[in-house]
């Protein structure tokens, strides 16, 4: 298969190039150099996006403004970016023939969905509440994809929850009930290229967790009741290293749909995140260095 990647520089664009291109051909495009980019253009740059689609089986669309840029970047350019550039590439796709699309999108739109003080079990059923422009214009740019699918034009819409490098003790814990790992990004999207089903499919794609949806309120109230249930041996490596636990959990993310649909397994859990710490992986922030959750979904 012949598959155009775009943002292909990025973190996720890079372990999903990592994915697919020993059984693929991966044409990535990026405006920033790198290794696993082929086509150096803008995502906003029609003509070079034009050209880009041709002879391709499938898009892979990870291109975006993300939340880091809320506040530093006009809303305009986040319309600019997100949506018209995602309905542009979605139009010239269909025009020269591709079979597939397949748009990256975030559970951070699930926004407002979530509610202090207490624990929301989300799944494709709950309906996204956005905060902010990122939020909403990936939300808009789900409703763009979803408007072009087709019986010759099949449209999968991966929600990924949290997946960016923070200190061991927080990415293991939310790797439970809120977290994923690049890797398993990745083979979700290879994954979302092949399956067969509707013309469109939407998924939230999560490391499983151990937690049931009986558990919310436990888990809002007095977490570590849960842990000592659900993950003993990790609350047990928390308590011996003198890691903090949180006073609460506000959300599980249940990606069992995906799971099943797309018929992928994710296989890097808490356990991997203090296997990375252990070996000074850089997809594990240093302890000492972490001053406050600077980074937001």
């Amino acid at each position: 298969m012949k598959i155009l990647l775009t943002g292909s520089s990025g973190r996720i664009g890079r372990a999903i190039f990592g994915a697919l291109a020993s059984t693929h051909e991966v044409a990535g495009l990026d405006r920033s150099p790198f290794a696993t980019t082929r086509i150096i253009a803008d995502i906003t740059d029609r003509a070079a996006l034009e050209r880009a689609v041709q002879g391709v089986d499938a898009v892979i669309h990870t291109a975006a403004l993300h939340a880091p840029h809320v506040g530093l970047i006009p809303d305009a350019v986040f319309q600019q970016v997100n949506v018209e550039a995602t309905a542009t590439l979605v139009q010239l796709a269909r025009d020269a023939g591709v079979r597939r699309f397949v748009l990256t999108s975030t559970t951070a739109l699930y926004g407002h969905a979530v509610v202090a003080g207490g624990c929301r079990w989300i799944d494709e059923d709950v309906a996204p509440l956005p905060r902010t422009i990122y939020h909403r214009t990936k939300l808009q740019a789900e409703a763009v994809v979803q408007a072009a699918a087709s019986e010759t034009f099949a449209v999968r819409v991966l929600r990924m929850s949290r997946c960016f490098p923070e200190p061991p003790e927080r990415m293991a814990m939310f790797r439970l009930h809120r977290g994923i790992d690049a890797r398993d990004v990745a083979t979700a999207h290879a994954a979302a290229l092949t399956n067969t089903g509707d013309c469109f499919q939407r998924y939230l794609v999560a490391a499983p967790t151990p937690f049931l949806r009986g558990d919310c309120l436990a888990l809002a109230s007095h977490p570590r009741q849960v842990l000592q249930q659900r993950v003993p041996q990790l609350l047990a490596e928390f308590d011996r290293r003198g890691w903090p636990l949180p006073l609460s959990i506000d959300r599980v993310y249940d990606g069992s749909r995906a799971r099943q649909a797309l018929g992928w397994q994710p296989r890097f859990g808490p356990e991997e995140v203090l296997h990375q710490y252990a070996v000074g992986s850089i997809e594990v922030l240093p302890r000492a260095q972490w001053i406050g959750d600077r980074v937001a979904e």
